[in-house]
């Protein structure tokens, strides 16, 4: 038996519909993916096998085929466990929902058949929603962050068992409520206040001009004049973000991983602060797996380089094209992705080097 599961790969900040085929017949048993499937996905295999036994339900000692179609885009990520698990079951005949094709799934599971929080949940629901698919089951952990999305119907659950007897129809749960208007509503949570600042005044007419005309600010003054002090404070005078760009914001995030805290919605203009020992890869995005760099974790927000005059000179090259384009490319054999970096830009650094040598001694 063929069984046909939708479920969604991220490409950047947008997510691709995948359908996930499984095909089960006789031979020497075996679990075999094509697709493009990278290294989380192929040592998956070994995840399902366990949860499917350790949930009370038999694995196929079959030939097992899963197709990820179409077959020539590249899959990543281990959010790929809950449909293939699925596939199975369904193919083996363990499960039987003539409604299973209006669902989308997501989920990392445990050896014990528990679904763990995965990251980048928040524009696999959106694409999921932009391509018709309007019911999800996702794990749990990822349902706060998800309950910003209307239109759609979301149904979290802790672990394989609970979504075959929602399936099956012995224990269907209910979707969980959504209220977009609430999550803008939520008050802006800044650890600083521009309001604290006193005296100054020369400097805090700068920084209320750079906040009505989007201008980059260069802060050049003795250690202790208060330069960073107003660099942290400098978000609390922006205007407040729009619906559509907190939502971008948290889109960035969830795919860094950054929503642990729970948060549904970033309200609060971001605030990124690197070392000045930082990588060129790790400030405008990278890696064997592209992700966001600090350029884009800033989005929205100020990007501020303290001792400006500290970094490589190779990693201050690299911002010349995301402050002009506001946007970074990032170029890989297997394919070209392309992150936000619409960011306002704030440096500070000593008159010279011994400046700082003096003020000490």
């Amino acid at each position: 038996m063929l069984s046909k599961i939708n479920s969604c790969v991220l490409c950047g900040l947008d997510g691709n519909i995948i359908e996930v085929e499984v095909d089960i017949s006789n031979g020497l048993p075996s679990l075999t993916t094509v697709g493009l499937p990278d290294a989380t996905v192929k040592e998956s295999k070994e995840r399902i096998r366990s949860a499917i036994k350790n949930s009370g339900y038999e694995f196929p000692i079959k030939r097992i085929t899963i197709n990820l179609a179409p077959a020539d885009t590249r899959k990543e990520g281990s959010h790929l466990d809950l449909p293939m698990a699925l596939g199975i079951l369904e193919a083996s005949e363990q499960i039987k929902n003539q409604d299973i094709r209006e669902y989308g799934f997501i989920g990392e599971m445990s050896l014990n058949g528990k679904l763990n929080r995965i990251n980048g949940a928040l524009p696999l629901v959106i694409a999921f929603r932009d391509w018709g698919i309007k019911k999800i089951i996702l794990p749990k952990a990822n349902a706060k962050e998800v309950s910003v999305i209307p239109d759609v119907d979301i149904f979290p659950f802790e672990n394989l068992s609970e979504i075959i007897d929602h399936l099956q129809g012995t224990e269907v749960q209910a979707p969980i409520s959504i209220n977009a208007n609430s999550n803008t509503q939520e008050l802006n949570c800044y650890e600083e206040d521009f309001g604290d600042v006193v005296g100054q005044e020369v400097v805090k007419r700068a920084f209320q001009i750079a906040a009505a005309g989007g201008h980059n600010l260069l802060m050049i003054g003795p250690p202790g004049a208060g330069k960073t002090m107003l660099a942290r404070r400098f978000p609390t005078i922006l205007p407040d973000m729009t619906y559509e760009e907190s939502l971008e914001v948290t889109k960035i995030y969830s795919i860094a991983g950054l929503l642990n805290d729970g948060r549904s919605l970033i309200c609060s203009r971001p605030f990124r602060a690197p070392h000045h020992t930082i990588s060129a890869v790790s400030l405008v995005g990278g890696g064997r797996i592209p992700k966001p760099g600090e350029v884009s974790l800033a989005h929205y927000g100020v990007l501020f380089l303290d001792e400006l005059s500290e970094f490589h000179r190779s990693v201050l090259e690299v911002l010349r094209q995301p402050i002009e384009d506001e946007i970074v490319t990032i170029s890989r054999v297997n394919a070209s992705l392309t992150y936000p970096s619409k960011f306002m830009l704030i440096a500070s650094m000593n008159p010279c080097p011994c400046m700082s040598k003096v003020i000490n001694h």
